[in-house]
């Protein structure tokens, strides 16, 4: 869509992030940290997810400030240090990060289109993150998901049960159908993954409908990250195995 820069590659710039020490997440969407100041406030945790590998008590995390009158909540969580890696855990960062990247020529898969657009109604009761138009081709449509858990080089996706992201893989099927392009992103926001499957272990109807999907016309993309504490960059394809 537009000619690649460094300053395109620069990918998003994170707000001044406050570190501190990660006491508990609870209620999926809330987590208490004790600040470097000792200070403990409590963070809005954007993620849906169980997150059962990236919220352990005591590890070093990464919080932005948001002085919006309108926010009950002024902290949120962005960022963990696990072992091999930082972890993006803000689910909101990979539709930004995927829409930029898209629109930079940065995904080489998804080059040639002219018109992104968000949030777009799929069927009666479906919407999907993207959709990718050039007059007089195929449309595209893209579904983004965020993959925050990796073990022993392999990232999984979902860590939790999700019927929304089972309905989202049937709303696909019907648009390839259609001869419509569809892909599925997968984008893992952290850096020590070397392959990524879906996570049977966890959800294996998700599995079933996946592989069925993919023998229907559903095409797969992985991409990792380039993540520190300045910026998140799109990172390398990573190779999938259903």
């Amino acid at each position: 869509m537009t000619k690649k820069t460094e300053e395109n590659l620069s990918g998003l710039k994170w707000p001044k992030l406050i570190p501190g020490n990660l006491i508990k997440r609870y209620k999926r969407f809330l987590a208490d940290v004790k600040l470097l100041s000792g200070e403990t406030v409590t963070a809005h945790c954007a993620n849906s997810g169980t997150m059962k590998e990236c919220s352990e008590p005591g590890r070093i995390v990464y919080l932005s400030y948001h002085d919006n009158p309108k926010r009950k909540l002024k902290y949120t969580w962005e960022i963990i240090e696990m072992p091999t890696s930082l972890v993006g855990v803000n689910t909101l960062v990979p539709n930004r990060l995927v829409k930029n990247s898209i629109e930079h020529d940065l995904v080489e898969e998804l080059t040639g289109y002219d018109r992104i657009k968000p949030e777009v109604k799929a069927g009666e009761h479906s919407r999907l993150d993207f959709l990718l138009t050039k007059e007089n081709s195929r449309k595209c449509y893209i579904e983004v998901k965020n993959c925050t858990l990796v073990s022993n080089g392999r990232a999984y996706f979902p860590d939790a049960v999700t019927s929304r992201g089972l309905k989202h893989l049937v709303e696909l099927q019907n648009l390839v159908s259609k001869d419509i392009r569809c892909v599925m992103f997968y984008l893992i926001q952290r850096m020590d993954a070397e392959i990524f499957k879906p996570a049977d272990h966890i959800d294996p109807a998700y599995g079933k409908e996946l592989r069925h999907a993919v023998k229907n016309g559903i095409e797969i993309l992985v991409y990792d990250v380039y993540i520190d504490l300045e910026k998140i960059v799109l990172g390398k394809r990573i190779d999938w195995h259903l």
